[in-house]
């Protein structure tokens, strides 16, 4: 039996106390898991204030030996000082509430849709799919939780969802902005994707179109259904515009007077806008195709209608590819073997430096006659004012 002796002045919370010490310290294999190390016969004189102190331990509702161990991990971080481990206490508490304060990434997904529905439609849908993608392919992503995911998690997700360099690059810029909404949320306090190292992209050169192919796709766009594809398909090949740009065109961008096509900031895919010249084979085109200014460039369905248009011109099997963006490819490298002004593409195309277009756009091996290509060889009579 252990002893423990108080001061006569104390009160009968003295006795309560004493009797749940020696109710604690009773068992000796129950001590020693805590470290403890009980001597029998030993006898604990207690004071006034160490009653004080087993009393607010008892207030807690806790076990009094659990909050007692508690109360000397906080000092030992606080190195032995009660104020230093008080701050240690309330930094704690603060980390574990911005731990508590948080959201899957399913969750954090939809909030940065929501805040991207103003988008541009391609925008929204290119969000869409690869953060879906992220989801499916990566098997726990949805419910984990934006503050607990690390750089090197994403890294991994990126890889394990996308298979190319370039789906990868665009991966990561979707999947920071994924979490870039999360910290503006206060759900995560970094972005770990800022951490994440951006594939490598080697940048190859995409095979423009032959003059026959030329011949063969102009050909094949004023015959499918009437021609009505024949406008866009001219003006992807004669002035470079982008397949999803046109499809947001109207005829009232176009003018013919000055030989101008206006790509509005909302159109364009960079949000930036430009004045597209028409040569003279596409102001042919034009001229023959004008339709009224409330008027879609395009017809409805467009895309899946100029997927059938190639497969029609003959592009329709594994072994004869088209080649992506080969009419815009095809328009960079004619106008920079005619016109021989890499600024002066630069501000036609819509890039913002010259970078892209010296490594991947422009293939000067396969321009065939560049002066026919922009119709030099016709007559002027030829080309009259609209």
């Amino acid at each position: 039996m252990i002893c423990f002796i108080a001061n006569e002045t104390f009160t009968s919370e003295v006795e309560r106390c004493s009797e749940l010490l020696n109710i604690l310290f009773s068992e000796w294999a129950s001590c020693l898991t805590y470290g403890f190390r009980i001597h029998a016969m030993k006898t604990y004189t207690l004071n006034e204030t160490d009653c004080a102190a087993l009393a607010v331990l008892r207030s807690t509702g806790a076990d009094v030996l659990e909050a007692a161990l508690v109360a000397k991990t906080a000092l030992d971080a606080g190195r032995g000082r009660t104020k230093r481990a008080m701050r240690c206490i309330a930094a704690g508490a603060e980390a574990l509430r911005q731990q508590e304060r948080t959201v899957t990434f399913e969750k954090a997904v939809e909030a940065a849709l929501e805040a991207r529905k103003d988008r541009r439609t391609r925008t929204v849908y290119d969000f869409r799919y690869f953060t879906r993608r992220f989801m499916k392919r990566c098997p726990g992503l949805a419910k984990r939780r934006v503050r607990a995911m690390t750089p090197q998690e994403c890294a991994g997700y990126i890889e394990q969802a996308f298979d190319t360099p370039r789906q990868r690059q665009k991966a990561r810029l979707i999947l920071s902005g994924v979490f870039g909404t999360a910290v503006k949320r206060g759900w995560c306090d970094a972005n770990p994707v800022a951490r994440v190292e951006a594939p490598r992209v080697v940048e190859k050169q995409v095979p423009i179109l032959s003059p026959q192919e030329i011949e063969q796709i102009t050909t094949t766009a004023e015959a499918y259904q009437g021609g009505s594809c024949a406008a866009a398909v001219g003006m992807m090949l004669y002035a470079g515009i982008r397949p999803h740009e046109v499809a947001r065109l109207t005829w009232a961008q176009v003018d013919l007077q000055e030989r101008a096509i206006y790509i509005l900031p909302r159109h364009s895919k960079t949000g930036g806008a430009r004045r597209v010249t028409i040569h003279k084979p596409l102001l042919r085109i034009l001229r023959k195709r004008k339709g009224k200014d409330n008027e879609l460039i395009c017809p409805p369905n467009w895309l899946h209608h100029w997927r059938e248009l190639r497969r029609a011109a003959g592009w329709d099997s594994l072994a004869h590819r088209w080649p992506q963006d080969a009419l815009r490819h095809t328009f960079a490298s004619y106008h920079l073997s005619h016109f021989r002004s890499f600024a002066e593409l630069q501000l036609e195309i819509g890039h913002r430096d010259a970078t892209l277009l010296r490594t991947r756009y422009v293939d000067q091996r396969g321009v065939r006659n560049a002066q026919r290509f922009w119709g030099q060889s016709e007559r002027s009579e030829d080309i009259v004012a609209a």
